[in-house]
């Protein structure tokens, strides 16, 4: 496939993000990267503009949309003198909750996406468990998993499919700015059966994998790419 990547990242992180596009063109794929707020209305809908353009100068539709996006307060609800605000709360909310909505629609909008799409959006165990200073970012998973059971209500009869993906413990930046990270990664070691973390490599797989058309059937699920962490109590 080729790639669009939306992304938000500071200058220093520029030389891998050219990294990651290098990567892509080196597998003969074409890639165009934005750097914006992916949850900002107006730069969403210039990013899809854009998107469309390139689009119709080769034909195709979009086959995938994958939403990932980290960025939230990682604060106590109560019970503590330093709580989450209301602001950020929502703010936690709407990025990483309702945006997978808003793009969807953007691109349904703009005719990007057609029978056989494959709608993927990244949630955590938080989505179903308390985890201390997590809870706007678990409220917003759990708004996640019921937009992606309802958006694959609602487009099953245009054939697209969507699904939200549970990945285990991953030592990544967004997990490093969880507090007592590092516990949290020991305990995940010692859960999943395979003994180690989960890496990127190994959701990557299951993606690609479910991105074939025999999944056609395989819709409003949550999917546990955890190695079996979860099943352990």
């Amino acid at each position: 496939m080729n790639i669009f990547g939306v992304h938000l990242d500071r200058r220093e992180k520029m030389p891998h993000v050219a990294e990651i596009q290098a990567k892509i063109a080196a597998m003969g794929r074409d890639v165009q990267f934005f750097n914006i707020n992916a949850a900002d209305d107006g730069r969403r809908k210039e990013c899809v503009e854009q998107m469309t353009a390139r689009m119709a100068e080769g034909g195709g539709t979009l086959r995938v949309l994958l939403h990932s996006l980290a960025f939230g307060a990682l604060k106590p609800l109560a019970g503590a003198q330093e709580v989450a605000a209301r602001h950020q709360i929502e703010l936690t909310a709407d990025v990483m909750g309702h945006s997978l909505v808003y793009w969807v629609q953007e691109c349904l909008w703009a005719g990007l996406m057609d029978k056989g799409a494959r709608i993927f959006a990244m949630t955590s165990s938080g989505g179903t468990k308390a985890i201390p200073n997590y809870g706007p970012v678990s409220a917003a998973k759990a708004i996640l998993e019921s937009h992606i059971r309802q958006l694959a209500l609602e487009l099953a009869p245009a054939g697209i499919t969507a699904n939200a993906i549970l990945a285990g413990v991953t030592d990544s930046a967004a997990l490093r700015k969880i507090p007592d990270h590092e516990k949290l990664m020991e305990i995940a070691r010692l859960r999943n059966p395979h003994k180690r973390l989960t890496l990127p490599e190994d959701v990557a797989r299951c993606i690609a994998a479910l991105c074939h058309p025999a999944t056609y059937w395989l819709t409003g699920n949550t999917l546990q790419v955890d190695g079996g962490e979860n099943i352990v109590g």
